[in-house]
Parts: structure tokens; sequence; C-alpha cells
């Protein structure tokens, strides 16, 4: 059973930084493209981010230009560099296979942007 590890997230200011990190049990991360989603309190969960299995990147567009997913095989790790936060940015973050999200959910990193 593939697990999924989110870490990196806490509290950051607004126009602050941070890296947000997820490592899958199984080396059955190969070969699939990999997303972060998010969900806001009282919303539905959003697609954020997606790497394809060769590097391609796909954001949407709120966080365009602000946040850099990437991924490093060796370490089945997926990442997003997460700059320039905003208080929209306030949610739990969630990694997991794109387009369609296939394994069972990990418990998340919960990132708040506050003064």
């Amino acid at each position: 059973q593939v697990q999924l590890v989110e870490s990196g997230g806490g509290l950051a200011q607004p126009g602050g930084s941070l890296r947000l990190s997820c490592v899958a049990s199984r080396s059955s991360f190969m070969g699939r493209w990999m997303a972060w989603y998010r969900q806001a309190p009282g919303n539905e969960r959003e697609f954020v981010a997606r790497i394809t299995t060769s590097g391609g990147t796909t954001y949407v567009d709120s966080v365009k230009g602000r946040f850099t997913i990437s991924r490093d095989n060796a370490k089945n790790t997926v990442y997003l560099q997460m700059n320039s936060l905003k208080p929209e940015d306030t949610a739990v973050y969630y990694c997991n296979t794109a387009p369609v999200p296939f394994f069972p959910w990990g418990q998340g990193t919960q990132v708040t942007v506050s003064s």
C-alpha cells in the first residue's frame, strides 16, 4: 500500500516562503505524474500544481510565478517551493497523482499565512 507523507508546512508571514515535501513509501511513485492539491476550511480540495515524468509543469493561475513544483525520482519525493505567500494560500496541502488522484490521501501538511 502506497503511503504519501507530506511535510514542511507551518506558519509564514505574507510574502514569506515555505518548501513542502511529499515522500511516497514505494517506488510506484515512478512513472506517474504527481501533483499538489490544497483544501482551505469550508472549501473543496483543489488542484495547485502538477509535474510530469519528464519534468513538465502546470500551475493553477493563482500560484503561477510564486510556486514551483519539482520531483526527485531517486528519493520518491515531490516538492513544492512556495514564495510570496498570501493569506489566501492558507490550507492543508496534499500530494497525489495527476491528473486523477489515485492513491489514498495522506494526512496533508498545514500551511498558514498570517501576520
